[in-house]
């Protein structure tokens, strides 16, 4: 399964339009700088970063979903390989690994190879292991998710700008919603 999502993830990578990646991490950059300037409170600067990424989230699903030409996964194993094969490749072009499962195969870790949103950052001593620079990328997951019926939680677990080796995200499924459509939508 991984391969297929591996060609996939090359393939529609190919087709989308791509920006100039230096502009878009020194933008963020400059995104996040201006919380930290504004809300002072590391905390509340990791929790509106994942905000925003929820806000793209749940608006960047259609355009997966139209783009990729995946259907719906069979299960979250399959959802996880989509995610870490498919939707990094496509928007950030960057492969990520999917790993340490749990036994119920409802939580797994995410490594992100390469990510794009810390080139050229080095964090201040002081926030390091308390601010989540690219805490974006879990709001998006978590937004995107719950569009097609999977609530999550997702956390950053290890950063490189920590002076962690890895960057990993802790992706785990809380339930999966009800397909129903509300009262008078039928």
């Amino acid at each position: 399964m991984s391969k297929k999502y591996d060609k996939l993830g090359n393939d529609v990578f190919n087709k989308v339009e791509k920006i100039n990646s230096e502009l878009f991490t020194l933008t963020y950059g400059a995104l996040v700088t201006q919380l930290i300037k504004d809300y002072e409170d590391i905390e509340q600067v990791n929790i509106k970063l994942e905000q925003m990424g929820y806000n793209i989230g749940i608006r960047l699903i259609e355009e997966f979903l139209a783009k990729s030409g995946i259907g719906r996964c069979s299960d979250f194993i399959e959802t996880a390989e989509v995610i870490a094969k498919v939707g990094f490749k496509m928007f950030l072009g960057v492969n990520a690994h999917v790993g340490d499962w749990d036994a119920d195969r409802k939580e797994f870790h995410l490594t992100i190879e390469d990510n794009p949103l810390i080139d050229f950052v080095e964090l201040p001593d002081q926030y390091k292991h308390k601010l989540y620079y690219s805490n974006i990328l879990c709001g998006v997951m978590r937004g995107a998710l719950e569009m097609v019926q999977m609530k999550v939680k997702c956390t950053f677990v290890k950063c490189t700008l920590s002076d962690d080796s890895t960057s990993e995200i802790k992706v785990v499924l809380e339930e999966v919603l009800s397909d129903m459509i509300p009262v008078g939508y039928d």
